[in-house]
């Protein structure tokens, strides 16, 4: 098993990555503090997970609520459904909430811990990729507003973090590719030698082979954890992990939560803050080409569905990363250099939102 720790001082943390992580019944149990257990998961994880959990979880008081699955639902509504169950069923202080499954699942469970009687304990058990080496990691909870994505949340950091790997046999391939988007972005803005790994590792990536994904599921977590020790709130230096994300939360939004998978749309919003990164004088087309090269090599969309530029444009303008100066952009000055950009020019961020797919980094 490997072990990343972010270091928060008392808020520190560890993260725990290896095959069969699900079956250790000592680490699990040894990280409950009460006697009751709340298991957070969706109908497509409870049948292929849950009973493994709930068995390493012993004789503790466990019961567990399914969420319906997908982006869609990550809503107030689901909130609701978790805060309910834990107020029928008994809950108290000392309750530990688990959230099995993706991204949508832990966000959700996160926040209902952050705001369940002032706050409870939360460990992070992501069955996804994407949720591996990036979502379960750093205490970034939320649900989504129909005017914007993860508008509604809080900083909340959990107890644990466990990553199975095995969970990632069962993962459908768009899924897999989807993770892939946050592996390749961590390279591209924060290490050019873990991105030249990402690039040659792809086919075994994409094959699941288990020593590569276990590679870059710490090399990730190592990545986000050393920025989030930096910045925990996102004052600072952590805003630099939303390279494409003001652009893929856009595209997310305009197409309607759930059409497309996160990792899709900051896949296609890395391309478009790389294009824009050239065409501001920042960034060699050549470096460009090369991450979209990458990025379409995951088998993810490397631009955004035609015809969106204005929605796009009104939807950035509310993203939660926009400031009273207006939007601000993470973009990159080389791969592995990314930079915090604001008042960026009116004329070449309209020639990028307006870009068709052959026209990006062209």
């Amino acid at each position: 098993m490997e072990t990343v720790t972010l270091d928060l001082g008392e808020k520190s943390y560890p993260i725990y990555i290896g095959g069969n992580v699900l079956n250790d019944a000592d680490l699990i149990q040894g990280l409950i503090r009460g006697r009751d257990v709340l298991i957070v998961t969706n109908e497509t994880i409870s049948p292929l997970y849950l009973h493994r959990l709930k068995q390493s979880l012993g004789d503790l008081r466990v019961d567990h609520l399914e969420l319906p699955d997908g982006e869609e639902h990550k809503t107030l509504t689901s909130l609701d459904k978790v805060v309910t169950h834990l107020l029928q069923h008994g809950h108290k202080r000392t309750t530990t909430i688990m959230a099995l499954g993706g991204g949508v699942v832990g966000d959700t469970a996160g926040f209902a811990a952050a705001t369940y009687q002032r706050g409870v304990d939360f460990i992070q058990v992501p069955t996804t990729l994407l949720s591996q080496v990036d979502s379960s990691v750093g205490g970034k909870t939320a649900v989504n507003h129909a005017l914007g994505k993860n508008m509604i949340g809080a900083f909340y950091q959990p107890k644990a973090v466990l990553i199975d790997t095995t969970t990632l046999t069962t993962l459908p391939e768009r899924e897999l590719s989807a993770g892939l988007a946050e592996v390749i972005k961590h390279g591209a803005l924060a290490d050019a030698d873990y991105l030249n790994l990402v690039e040659v590792s792809m086919p075994a990536l994409l094959a699941r082979d288990p020593d590569a994904l276990t590679q870059v599921i710490k090399r990730s977590c190592e990545i986000k954890a050393s920025v989030v020790a930096q910045d925990e709130k996102e004052t600072g230096v952590r805003a630099l992990l939303n390279l494409g994300h003001t652009f893929g939360h856009a595209i997310e939004n305009a197409m309607g939560y759930g059409s497309w998978l996160h990792g899709e749309a900051v896949g296609a919003g890395m391309v478009m803050a790389a294009d824009l990164s050239v065409r501001l004088g920042m960034l060699d087309r050549e470096d460009g080409i090369r991450l979209r090269n990458i990025i379409a090599s995951a088998g993810l969309p490397v631009a955004p569905p035609p015809g969106l530029g204005n929605m796009m444009l009104e939807l950035m303008a509310r993203d939660k990363k926009a400031t009273d100066a207006g939007l601000r952009f993470i973009l990159l000055e080389g791969l592995g250099q990314a930079r915090l950009i604001a008042d960026v020019d009116a004329d070449r961020l309209s020639e990028t939102i307006n870009a068709s797919d052959q026209e990006l980094l062209a």
